[in-house]
């Protein structure tokens, strides 16, 4: 049967990103208050649409810096950077009002990175707690202002991008891209314990995450940063998967 265009109706194809960090011990997601319709004035995770001489995650890097200012890198193996991954893809006939539109959602972790600024057609730009976007927080906002669900179907593709952060840290070294290039056993116990929402036995913590062939180096070096006493200083090493993994606590 010959191809018919006509045949098809048109649609659209978009990039959601899904930027979480970690911000004063508390997983944080990047979110931006719309500037124009649907939705308009609403939170809603950045994105937009892809243009016709881009690939998906050529369009995710520039949506990224057009909305909010931040320049994620793409890491090369060696080189400390932002994590970037495709996450899922998101075609519900109904998930944007204004026509037929199919989101390919990336997910981003870096360390705690600066305070966004808003651009484009985004009229504001700030790190939240995923507990209040998510709604596990009694439904308050921050800084005092109710918060509201996200525009479009962003809660659950947000849900997900958490999820799949939860999933990875158990078997990979995934966590680290929390963490600046150095960083102590204490900062890498608190963002297992930020990302999982639970408390860590840090004795039994360090044991497991220094004995796990490749995934800590130490540097020799220390840092009093955390207060106390120093701490020895480590880097990623070139495990990318943990064995045995680093199973999440039931709560």
């Amino acid at each position: 049967m010959p191809y018919d265009p006509s045949a098809f109706p048109p649609f659209a194809v978009t990039v959601d990103l899904v930027v979480l960090t970690v911000r004063k011990d508390a997983l944080c997601a990047l979110v931006v208050r719309r500037g124009e319709p649907p939705y308009q004035g609403m939170w809603a995770l950045p994105g937009g649409f892809v243009r016709d001489d881009e690939d998906l995650e050529a369009a995710a890097a520039r949506e990224l810096t057009e909305e909010t200012g931040l320049h994620p890198q793409v890491p090369d193996g060696q080189s400390a950077g932002a994590h970037l991954e495709q996450l899922a893809t998101y075609g519900a006939p109904d998930r944007d009002p204004r026509m037929r539109v199919v989101s390919v959602a990336h997910l981003v972790l870096a360390p705690d990175l600066p305070s966004p600024i808003a651009g484009g057609d985004a009229r504001g730009a700030r790190w939240a707690p995923t507990e209040t976007l998510l709604g596990g927080a009694d439904g308050a906002g921050w800084d005092g202002e109710r918060q509201a669900p996200l525009a479009f179907d962003h809660e659950r593709i947000l849900r997900d991008g958490v999820e799949r952060a939860r999933s990875k840290i158990e078997y990979s070294s995934l966590a680290t891209a929390f963490c600046p290039s150095e960083f102590t056993v204490g900062e890498l116990r608190r963002v297992y314990e930020a990302v999982w929402g639970v408390v860590l036995d840090p004795r039994n913590f360090h044991r497991k995450v220094t004995g796990t062939p490749g995934f800590l180096v130490p540097t020799g070096g220390t840092t009093t940063r955390q207060g106390g006493r120093p701490a020895q200083l480590f880097r990623a090493g070139g495990a990318t998967l943990l064995n045995p993994p680093m199973l999440r606590p039931e709560v």
